[in-house]
């Protein structure tokens, strides 16, 4: 689990990854160098793609700052997460080092920051005894191809790399692309401005089975968001899930008041996802209560927008779906952009949506809803058809 004291220290590494220099020393001399390493190696971690090497080695990390320094072994092998191990007991054999601050902007820092001229490496031993050189080179064609391939891994880990939904939906088994679902390729492209931002975002429905938490999709959003915190929500007890970058949170999307307690604890939110029930009743509810504590210029997804048509949740039967299932919920979000055509009757108190709707982006079985100030004017009501055509509108 994740103690207040390391979410605070994650959302100041992310501050600093695009802050000054003086801003990443004020915090390392507050946290320390030891702990701001392990929230930076447990990051590196996350985003090492799986080892090639099939013979197992250790591969160091050194961190310095001033004349501290310090060091983990990673262990990798393919088929097995790579892993920290004691570095006492570790064969290590190739070591690479940053500075601090050259490793906080790699992973927090925007995607323009320097990815190359910021850290040392070296392969491992280099023995000074001929009988122990002979001995290397025996080894080479095995033990130090496994050396050079993990640490490519490692440095995979170590920068901003930009993997697409697509690979990252298989790598974490989220099932928005490849089963039954396209979605990824909409998703990047809503979500590609916001990637690079310190996001928050809330994906209603957290998956699994009995024998499985899910939460596939949650990793796939904290790995897309280099610097984004994200949020799951569930009916279920999913906590376990819990990790750095990550909260798994317990809670019924039906519930209006737990919705709104849990926003102002843990918002406000730039993106919300509904990929919760997918009952129409609970699709609609939970975005009439959390559409008006998304941030502005965020967006709120529904997936599965199918169930609209289905009668066993609360669906129409038929081509038409009804006024209250997730599509009769997109329509009146049209209406309500339009709010401003409607001249009978005129509307002269907006509402909620009315006022900050600013797009709706309808695809196969989803939705994307823009938030802003809907402030676009209309037509003076004087201007009728006949005024309309002679000053020759098209």
């Amino acid at each position: 689990m994740v103690d207040a004291a390391e979410n605070a220290l994650i959302r100041r590494l992310i501050r600093a990854g695009a802050g000054t220099d003086d801003e990443i020393d004020v915090l390392l001399k507050d946290a320390g160098l030891a702990e701001v390493a392990r929230v930076l190696v447990e990051e590196v971690v996350f985003r090492c793609p799986e080892p090639a090497n099939t013979t197992p080695v250790e591969v160091a990390l050194d961190l310095t700052h001033g004349g501290e320094r310090h060091g983990v072994a990673l262990r990798m092998v393919r088929d097995e997460p790579v892993r920290v191990v004691a570095e006492e007991s570790a064969r290590v054999r190739s070591r690479v080092t940053f500075t601090a601050a050259g490793l906080i902007r790699r992973l927090y820092g925007p995607t323009d920051s320097p990815r190359t001229g910021d850290f040392t490496n070296s392969f491992l031993p280099t023995p000074e005894d001929p009988a122990r050189l002979r001995e290397l080179l025996t080894e080479m064609n095995t033990v130090l191809r496994a050396a050079a391939q993990a640490t490519a891994t490692l440095m995979a880990g170590c920068t901003g790399r930009r993997p697409d939904l697509g690979e990252l939906s298989i790598r974490y088994g989220s099932d928005k692309w490849a089963s039954f679902h396209w979605y990824t390729a909409h998703y990047e492209r809503h979500f590609a401005r916001y990637r690079d931002r310190p996001v928050r975002i809330l994906e209603i429905g957290i998956g699994g089975f009995e024998d499985d938490l899910g939460g596939g999709s949650l990793k796939m959003w904290k790995r897309f968001f280099p610097r984004g915190e994200v949020f799951g929500l569930d009916l279920y007890d999913k906590t376990a899930l819990t990790e750095p970058r990550i909260t798994a949170l317990v809670g019924d999307q039906n519930d209006p008041e737990y919705l709104t307690a849990m926003a102002r604890e843990h918002g406000p939110f730039d993106l919300v996802i509904d990929d919760g029930s997918h009952v129409n009743e609970h699709v609609r509810t939970s975005f009439r209560t959390l559409f008006p504590l998304v941030r502005p210029g965020g967006l709120y997804v529904i997936e599965d927008l199918q169930t609209a048509y289905f009668g066993d949740f609360g669906g129409s039967s038929g081509g038409v779906a009804g006024p209250d299932t997730s599509l009769g919920l997109v329509k009146e979000l049209i209406d309500d952009l339009h709010h401003r055509e409607h001249r009978d009757p005129a509307v002269s108190r907006p509402t909620v949506t009315q006022a900050t709707v600013t797009g709706v982006h309808a695809y196969h079985n989803l939705v994307f809803v823009e938030k802003g100030t809907n402030g676009e004017d209309t037509l003076p009501t004087w201007m009728d058809a006949d005024v309309w055509t002679a000053l020759g509108a098209k």
